[in-house]
């Protein structure tokens, strides 16, 4: 195996540094492209090496099949970077829609519990008032049973004033 090359070097520790990101690069430092968010995702590099390696026949000449060979690997990797470039633009949009969503989610939840404490307001209210006359109706009665005690206290003193009267009577001859 190779030792990796500057470039890769610092593209690892970019990634250390601040987290993987969303996106694929082919072969070019890794860049989050503006992108935070708590999600992030490998990016993994593709690093073929497209020096002038080509292979000398005996004649000297390169040979045919080594340059079709190179124009093939360039071929694939032009493909392969607009397949990853297709991808993170894939990301991207998912990564829009998801903020976009989570946005809209807090608007709907935060309205939903505005509504919803609105309504147990609305129920306190309602509660408060039935609570009201429940303890009106409660202090009209402690007040009767008052006026209730006091005239039963005068009825009974009236009873003993009589039966005193009635037991002191003086004897008839």
């Amino acid at each position: 195996m190779s030792e990796q090359d500057p470039k890769n070097k610092e593209q690892d520790q970019h990634l250390d540094q601040e987290g993987p990101s969303i996106h694929f690069d082919l072969g070019k430092s890794s860049s989050p492209c503006g992108v935070q968010g708590r999600h992030r995702f490998p990016s993994p590099s593709l690093s073929v090496s497209n020096a002038e390696n080509h292979t000398e026949t005996s004649d000297g000449k390169t040979s045919s099949f080594f340059v079709a060979l190179d124009a093939s690997i360039e071929t694939l990797q032009k493909r392969v970077q607009q397949l990853i470039d297709s991808i993170n633009e894939s990301r991207q949009k998912d990564h829009t829609l998801m903020s976009n969503f989570r946005d809209s989610l807090k608007l709907k939840v935060s309205d939903f519990v505005e509504k919803l404490e609105e309504r147990m307001y609305q129920l306190y209210d309602n509660h408060n008032k039935l609570i009201q006359e429940k303890l009106q109706e409660f202090t009209e009665k402690i007040e009767k049973i008052n006026s209730l005690e006091i005239e039963l206290k005068q009825v009974c003193h009236t009873v003993e004033t009589v039966y005193k009267d009635l037991c002191v009577q003086p004897e008839i001859k």
